[in-house]
């Protein structure tokens, strides 16, 4: 499947928004304030890098929340690892791929950047993007797992890359 990894254009953002509400609406029991987050791809575009992975007809597959340098949208990277949010693939496009697809954009920009490794927060029943992260790398760091607020815990993750990528 040809697909083209790019940050999303404005005139996407609503199906972009559409895409996260869907792929984590299986996760959403009595997080009904997350919605709004997830809807609010416009304030991610500018304070962050929103990438899409898109069809050749131009339908949007995925997306990621890339944040290379911290600021507002940064939770758990020091000052040389990047991190990933809200990695998302559209219920249909659902093991084809594209989560891996993103992730890969993510760690190559990562390398490219400079940063030495890379980490992200997940909810313990989001077991197949754990399932993704592992396959490209990623470990559980349990030390640096949190909670953003009472009743949400988040596990971390991270990769660390060496001369030769990954360690």
């Amino acid at each position: 499947m040809p697909l083209e990894i790019r940050p999303a254009e404005p005139a996407e953002l609503p199906d972009v928004a559409d895409l996260c509400v869907a792929a984590y609406a299986p996760f959403l029991t009595g997080e009904g304030h997350y919605v709004a987050v997830l809807r609010d791809v416009a304030r991610r575009a500018s304070e962050a890098e929103l990438l899409i992975a898109v069809e050749p007809d131009g339908e949007v597959l995925g997306t990621v929340t890339f944040v290379p340098d911290g600021g507002a949208l940064g939770e758990i990277a020091g000052s040389d690892e990047a991190e990933f949010r809200m990695l998302a693939v559209g219920p249909a496009a659902q093991g084809r791929g594209v989560g891996t697809a993103l992730l890969r954009r993510v760690l190559d920009d990562s390398r490219r950047g400079g940063k030495l490794g890379v980490v992200c927060s997940s909810l313990p029943v989001m077991r197949a993007a754990h399932r993704i992260y592992e396959h490209v790398g990623f470990e559980r760091v349990p030390g640096r797992d949190w909670s953003p607020r009472p009743g949400v815990e988040l596990l971390a993750f991270a990769i660390s890359f060496d001369s030769r990528g990954v360690t």
